[in-house]
């Protein structure tokens, strides 16, 4: 069932959110073309925490069982103290005759090796170090100038390319630029304990620790600081997340004293803006961190941004007009993305002052809760 109003469309960014959209559009029977300015599929960061909602997105996307089977899933997150003792437990379930599990985990390059197997299977030939230099629309279409001086002619585009998009730049220019929001974040793999079977969060201390499991044997942590933005240079990473971690117990105890020099650690600031709805303009619509970057802290961005892309396949299959599709993908799902973004800054919020860990899983668990209601 080709969409009418959407033949032939371009993606601009190969990350999740654009992977996904070229696999729904060309399902759809879209013919899809799909660039990045990157010179392949290219992976930034060590791991995924997926959660039930978003295991529920990956199924509809067709890729549950594969995720299932070289990630991790199951049920629940662990609270525990600094010192590692169990405080409480938050349920994850998902609605009854839901088909997945209510939690999850994955190494990103695992999910990225998934997704664009699909994309590729799906007849899509994704062309890399290109970008968009120049977008003009008409009311039949979007001529597109891109970087290597060639043109393209779409019924429309998809903006996937990240948080400092350059598409949002282009149709919005006074859009709001990405903001610092007080905290960073540390990702590193670790191996998983015998008897670990959900993901944990340490709360109480000077850091928010967790972990996700992401294979039968390896999990990757987290590490949530509180500090004003800084530039660490690779060197100096392996030192400073061992100090960090200094008052933790429990298994954190062992990972921190097995960092060496050669330990991988991925270091990011964390970064958010709030673009003012809808996010599109014309036949150019933001997916993903293009439009509503969110942190960490709901493990919900990569969800949202299969999500994105499960609705505007529908709404365009549904509608005999862009306008009309890009009317209905905004009044289903903008809502629910700006709830996600919410949520996820009040709970770093509550993390920076330190708020006690019941207040920070309340918030939590309310969102979790939430999110299982149909899209």
């Amino acid at each position: 069932m080709t969409p009418q109003a959407a033949r032939r469309v371009l993606i601009v960014g190969a990350g999740i959110a654009g992977m996904s959209a070229a696999i729904t559009l060309r399902r759809a029977g879209a013919e899809v073309d799909l660039i990045d300015i990157q010179p392949d599929f290219t992976v930034v960061g060590a791991g995924l925490t997926i959660t039930g909602p978003t295991l529920r997105a990956l199924d509809q996307l067709g890729v549950y069982e594969e995720v299932a089977a070289h990630g991790y899933t199951g049920d629940g997150i662990r609270v525990c103290a600094v010192d590692g003792t169990h405080l409480t437990d938050i349920p994850t379930p998902m609605p009854p005759g839901s088909k997945v599990r209510g939690s999850g985990g994955i190494g990103r390059p695992v999910l990225y090796r998934i997704l664009s197997g699909r994309v590729l299977a799906a007849g899509v030939r994704p062309r890399f170090g290109l970008s968009v230099e120049d977008i003009t629309q008409d009311t039949d279409g979007v001529t597109v100038t891109f970087s290597d001086h060639t043109l393209g002619r779409y019924d429309l585009v998809v903006g996937a390319d990240g948080i400092s998009s350059r598409t949002r730049r282009q149709i919005f220019p006074h859009a709001p630029s990405p903001q610092y929001t007080g905290q960073s974040v540390w990702r590193t793999f670790v191996p998983r304990p015998e008897g670990v079977d959900r993901r944990h969060y340490f709360l109480g201390g000077p850091v928010k620790v967790g972990w996700t499991p992401v294979s039968a044997t390896r999990m990757y942590m987290f590490v949530v600081e509180r500090t004003p933005r800084r530039i660490r240079t690779p060197g100096e990473l392996p030192a400073a997340l061992a100090e960090l971690l200094t008052p933790y117990g429990g298994h954190i105890a062992g990972f921190r004293d097995a960092i060496g020099e050669d330990t991988e650690i991925a270091y990011r600031p964390l970064e958010s803006f709030d673009l003012p709805g809808p996010w599109y303009q014309g036949r150019v619509i933001l997916v993903g961190d293009a439009a509503h970057p969110t942190t960490p802290q709901l493990a919900s961005g990569a969800g949202l941004a299969v999500e994105d892309a499960l609705v505007l396949a529908e709404e365009l299959a549904r509608h005999d007009s862009v306008t009309a599709a890009f009317k209905a993908y905004a009044d289903r799902h903008e809502a629910r993305c700006r709830f996600v973004v919410d949520s996820s800054i009040e709970i770093g919020r509550l993390e920076q002052i330190q708020a006690p860990p019941a207040e920070q899983t309340a918030v939590v668990e309310a969102a979790l809760a939430r999110l299982v209601e149909p899209l």
